[in-house]
């Protein structure tokens, strides 16, 4: 015997998934800004303190 899924359950089911959308979503968000943030603070701390001028002699 197959038990049917009532229409309750899949209303569960589908706003787990949407939920879990936007957790991906903001987790995706979250990396991109503590991965990316610190790159561009080091490179604007390196370009201030003339790291990528070429060298005189």
């Amino acid at each position: 015997m197959k038990k049917k899924k009532s229409k309750k359950n899949q209303n569960n089911s589908n706003s787990k998934d949407q939920k879990l959308g936007q957790t991906k979503n903001s987790a995706k968000l979250v990396l991109f800004v503590f991965g990316i943030g610190p790159i561009i603070g080091i490179i604007i701390f390196l370009y201030s303190k003339g790291f990528f001028n070429s060298p005189t002699i």
